[in-house]
């Protein structure tokens, strides 16, 4: 198998990453990668941090180094965005991103010399876009995924008639944030050093609060403030770029702006067509099938298509055409309902509204359950861990449906665990 021909470190840390509800196989490719990112010493020591953030302290003792040596690997895995570093009740806290969305997408996330990013991304698109098990593994195990589709505000309709809530707006998520960045798009970036960028914005993906932070003191991003972000959203909006962020209620820590052309969860919907690959939103297109001339503009916007153009079968003129929406592969953005210039197509409330997580932890907990992997956030470097971070996944685990929290304990099949739930219901 690939891994055995790999250095050791290198090995330990794809086990590492594995540990996550949204891990990596191991492949050639996977350690070519790896490899340009860290150094074989790097990979060994990451491989042994812990999965939920952690301070210089703790990586000190885990490592058996010095505090000042440990910060200073720290800091240096910071400042490349192979960690992320964030203040916490006035202290330093790192955390280690998966490799998606994480730190493969700050690795293009900047124009830089120390590496070289026309190989590392080829070597992205052969993991991603040619060999099939990441993609497969972050897109189709599970039904909770990383992102969510926002509703495309230009579509929405004139006075109340749609009600749409705060967090289904990119536009309040923006005006909310307590920090703002942009950057680079990994995936156009990627797309430009195989010469297949397309002509969409390049400068215009955003992340918000203590992401946002540590990539614009390590030089990753750029601040901008409220107005500014509603001006590049603007922007995407006249571009016609759809509007994917973290699959969160509150205080999604991203929402990038995407093309179908480049946008890796974009060609995956297409590529595993009728999967959930990136949660849909509330709405869904209804489209005036006795007006439609079927001029095609609604399927050229739709970024999953999810629109064809068949024979309209109305009485004596069986040439005319109309558009045809396929709901299942539908993400609800209103992408196509602003391409009709006549109007004839208008979102409406989806039957059943999808559910979407609390907030990270909510969600992190919901993927480990249904991928197999809720005893990593339990019992990964526990000896590090205080109650309150325990207490925080068992908050999440009591918030979950009945059913759900049967999974986490059968997952386990720990009595501790099952002790500490009924105590906590108390």
């Amino acid at each position: 198998m690939a891994h055995t021909t790999t250095l050791a470190g290198y090995s330990r840390l794809v086990d590492r990453l594995n540990r996550f509800p949204q891990g990596a196989p191991p492949s050639e490719t996977l350690y070519s990668i790896l490899k340009m990112l860290f150094s074989e010493k790097e990979a060994e020591l990451v491989s042994r941090l812990p999965l939920r953030p952690f301070t210089a302290q703790a990586a000190s003792r885990v490592w058996k180094m010095s505090l000042g040596e440990t910060r200073k690997i720290l800091d240096e895995l910071a400042d490349r965005a192979v960690l992320v570093d964030f203040d916490q009740d006035g202290h330093s806290v790192y955390v280690l991103p998966p490799p998606m969305a994480g730190f493969f997408e700050f690795s293009l996330m900047r124009v830089r010399n120390e590496i070289d990013q026309k190989a590392l991304s080829e070597l992205y698109y052969q993991y991603l876009n040619v060999e099939e098990d990441f993609i497969r593994d972050l897109f189709m195990q599970g039904e909770t995924q990383l992102g969510r589709t926002f509703v495309h505000e230009p579509s929405l309709p004139q006075g109340n008639s749609l009600h749409v809530f705060d967090y289904e707006r990119s536009s309040e998520v923006i005006k909310n944030a307590s920090c703002r960045a942009v950057s680079l798009c990994y995936c156009r970036h990627k797309m430009h050093h195989l010469g297949r960028a397309c002509d969409a914005p390049p400068d215009i993906c955003m992340t918000f609060g203590a992401p946002a932070e540590s990539l614009i003191r390590h030089g990753i991003a750029r601040k901008v403030d409220a107005a500014e972000g509603l001006d590049l959203l603007q922007t995407a909006h006249e571009h016609g770029l759809v509007q994917i962020g973290e699959n969160v209620r509150e205080s999604p820590n991203f929402i990038c702006n995407c093309c179908k052309c480049c946008c890796e969860g974009l060609l995956a919907a297409r590529r595993f067509a009728g999967a959930v690959c990136i949660h849909t939103t509330n709405y869904i297109p209804e489209i005036n099938e006795a007006s439609c001339t079927g001029c095609g503009k609604c399927r050229e916007a739709c970024p999953v298509d999810a629109i064809e153009v068949v024979s309209s079968v109305r009485p004596g003129n069986p040439a005319i055409k109309r558009a045809n929406l396929d709901e299942r592969r539908c993400l609800g953005c209103g992408m196509c309902v602003r391409s009709c210039s006549k109007g004839f197509i208008k979102l409406k409330p989806r039957p059943e509204r999808v559910i979407t997580p609390l907030n990270g932890a909510h969600r992190a907990v919901v993927m480990a359950i249904e991928r197999g992997k809720l005893q990593n956030l339990i019992f990964d470097n526990h000896a590090l861990w205080s109650h309150r971070a325990l207490a925080g996944v068992l908050g999440a685990v009591l918030k979950l449906p009945p059913i759900k929290q049967l999974l986490a304990g059968r997952q386990l099949k720990s009595r501790y665990l099952e002790k500490l739930i009924r105590l906590a219901k108390r």
